[in-house]
């Protein structure tokens, strides 16, 4: 059984129907339709030649296995997952606005294995200038996963010697305001999952333009009492719901995985 239909297309590598059928399959079993126009319909090649098809197996959880990639064919942009971790008292930082240590580290390695499941890591030029962050995956055991592209917007210029510069990971350098054309360019390179980690002022951008699908909180057992908050005022949005699919405690800090619900805005 596989989780995704047999593609009739050529792309990379040849059609995953061809292969089958030279390879003398008898019966293929299979969850969730392919969408896509393209390669969609590899059942019915499948059939024509003499193969016994049963589709529509266990789709749900065949759906969950191939989530980021279904959400990106029929949207045409990558899933977006907001992470963000704050304070009870919603805060991103101190009073100096500098790098703050807000979770701790089992939270940290949370946030790295969830790296390690996307394609991309975004953040603006404010976040790099302020946090030099590495936005790379660091896990102390697993098997080694491909870096994420690492994707800066802004138009603040990025001096030599920040992170972001070296060799760890590709980084690309955008000089766009708008999400969905970032996003855009995203699914051009062939990323269907990407991570927001930038600060207030990116995340209430991304939340404006109706393109953040998920989000992924950690909340610190700790009042700052002063400093900037994890999301200003978004312009064109009133309320907006999130349906929580994950509560668990991290450590010393509580993690929340909930779904943006769109339908629930209020203006």
């Amino acid at each position: 059984m596989v989780t995704l239909e047999p593609c009739r297309h050529t792309g990379r590598t040849g059609p995953c129907t061809t292969a089958l059928i030279d390879a003398g399959v008898a019966r293929v079993v299979y969850g969730q339709s392919d969408p896509t126009a393209e390669a969609g319909g590899g059942a019915d090649v499948l059939r024509a030649a003499g193969v016994d098809v049963i589709g529509g197996v266990e789709v749900a959880a065949a759906s969950a296995v191939n989530e980021a990639w279904t959400f990106a064919q029929l949207h045409g942009r990558p899933m977006v997952t907001w992470k963000a971790a704050v304070s009870l008292d919603g805060r991103v930082a101190d009073a100096g606005g500098g790098p703050t240590a807000i979770t701790g580290p089992e939270a940290g390695a949370h946030v790295h294995e969830l790296r390690a499941r996307v394609g991309a890591i975004i953040v603006g030029t404010g976040t790099v200038l302020v946090d030099d962050p590495a936005l790379t995956v660091r896990r102390a055991d697993g098997p080694p996963s491909p870096p994420p592209l690492r994707v800066v917007v802004g138009s603040r210029p990025i001096p030599a010697g920040f992170r972001v510069h070296d060799e760890a990971a590709a980084t690309l350098f955008l000089d766009e305001r708008d999400p969905r054309v970032v996003l855009s360019l995203l699914f051009d390179r062939g990323v269907r999952h990407a991570l927001l980690e930038g600060g207030p002022t990116l995340a209430a951008a991304f939340l404006a333009a109706g393109v953040v699908d998920v989000v992924e909180w950690y909340v610190a057992p700790i009042l700052l009492g002063a400093g900037p908050v994890a999301l200003p005022a978004v312009d064109g949005r009133g309320l907006l719901g999130v349906d929580v699919l994950e509560v668990g405690v991290v450590g010393e800090d509580v993690r929340i995985v909930g779904r943006v619900n769109v339908e629930s805005a209020e203006t």
